[in-house]
């Protein structure tokens, strides 16, 4: 496995396994983030209103590529929660109607579907899934247990962020909309791990973050909507893109791009950082990252005295790996991995299960994991932290 942590500004001296939650930055893309932000303030006027403009189309056009769909169909956003807060507050829900979901969804997205669904009267229906998971197509028989005549909507991630676990959204979602139900997917996690083709695929809406498995700066994610549902999805902020005086070809970018002043220089970063993943032939590398993730999954549940979630193969795991851990104090065992070991790893509580996860990307290798290894031993013969 090729090891590229020279091309990282990560810290020497910290193990650090936990890419999946802010991602982190090659030194080229954060020099074109540098020269963005300093042409920025060289001429704010002219970046904001003229050049900048221009770069943003470029930059959705690089993505639309990489993501195989219109540039048209994708404005950029600061993150994921930021989408699903767009399209939920859009959505056009009436009392009894439901939203189908699972009960492993991160927690700021469940939170905003809960709050719209209690404004409208609507429901939020987290169908449980039962673990470990056996096979793609008992998740997809018990998931569908959750559909009524009632559902409007299935949301479901594409990688879960406790479980680490990759669903199959593309079958579930074509089983959706053959009947009829519109289809929404969280994939934080899932550009630059998994491809995809959005402009073939079932889904209605789908969000992502740039800022994690692209390596792009942070703040930097995107929503994807069908053409034909645009017109459904209000702007969060009302703006000058509202019956623009020069309006655009679109109501969706017009509503979406420019919602006032900020720096939307991560934004820009996008094509530099796909040239980066061409350069190092990314697909290659995340096959390594990937078997290196596999190939430990059975030392650390050992160690943990737990079960792997699921298969370990790649129709579930990629580049994260989430174990259940009996950890009484989870934010006392995390301050505990860092400040003691000098490992970067969450401890993350999911309902009344607590989950340790690791990452692994192209800095990484199987000392990381074998440093990680090691403070769990001594963690477990000298304190309660981990039971």
């Amino acid at each position: 496995m090729q090891n590229l942590k020279q091309h990282f500004l990560l810290r020497d001296d910290i193990t650090y396994l936990n890419f999946g939650s802010f991602g982190a930055c090659p030194k080229p893309v954060f020099e074109k983030y540098q020269q963005f932000q300093l042409e920025l303030e060289q001429e704010p006027v002219q970046f904001i209103t003229v050049s900048g403009l221009k770069y943003l189309e470029q930059a959705r056009e690089a993505l639309g590529s990489y993501l195989h769909c219109h540039k048209d169909d994708l404005v950029y956003v600061t993150n994921p929660s930021y989408a699903v807060n767009a399209v939920a507050k859009s959505f056009d829900l009436k009392p009894g109607d439901e939203i189908l979901t699972t009960d492993l969804e991160y927690g700021a997205c469940d939170k905003a579907w809960e709050y719209y669904c209690e404004k409208t009267g609507a429901v939020y229906v987290r169908q449980p899934v039962s673990l470990p998971v056996q096979s793609k197509e008992e998740f997809i028989t018990n998931f569908f247990k959750g559909l009524t005549g009632k559902t409007k909507l299935v949301f479901i991630s594409h990688i879960t962020s406790s479980t680490a676990l990759r669903f199959p959204v593309e079958e579930i979602c074509a089983i959706a909309k053959e009947k009829g139900i519109m289809t929404f997917v969280d994939g934080a996690h899932a550009p630059g791990q998994a491809p995809l083709n959005l402009q073939d695929s079932p889904f209605d809406f789908y969000t992502g973050a740039c800022h994690k498995w692209m390596m792009t700066p942070k703040g930097s994610s995107f929503l994807y909507v069908k053409k034909e549902h645009q017109h459904m999805v209000d702007p969060l902020i009302v703006s000058w893109g509202y019956n623009a005086l020069f309006p655009s070809h679109s109501i969706f970018l017009d509503y979406h791009q420019m919602n006032g002043t900020r720096d939307y220089s991560a934004f820009l970063t996008i094509p530099a950082a796909i040239e980066f993943m061409q350069q190092h032939n990314w697909e290659q590398v995340a096959a390594d990252c990937r078997k290196l993730v596999q190939q430990n999954a059975p030392a650390f549940c050992e160690l943990l005295g737990s079960k792997p979630l699921a298969p370990v193969n790649d129709d579930f795991i990629l580049q994260l790996f989430s174990a259940e851990i009996k950890a009484p104090e989870p934010e006392k065992l995390y301050r505990h991995f860092y400040d003691e070991y000098k490992i970067e790893i969450p401890v993350m509580r999911h309902g009344d299960k607590v989950y340790l996860r690791y990452s692994i990307n192209a800095f990484n290798n199987q000392q990381d994991l074998d440093n990680l290894f090691d403070a769990i031993k001594d963690i477990k013969s000298k304190t309660g932290l981990i039971k």
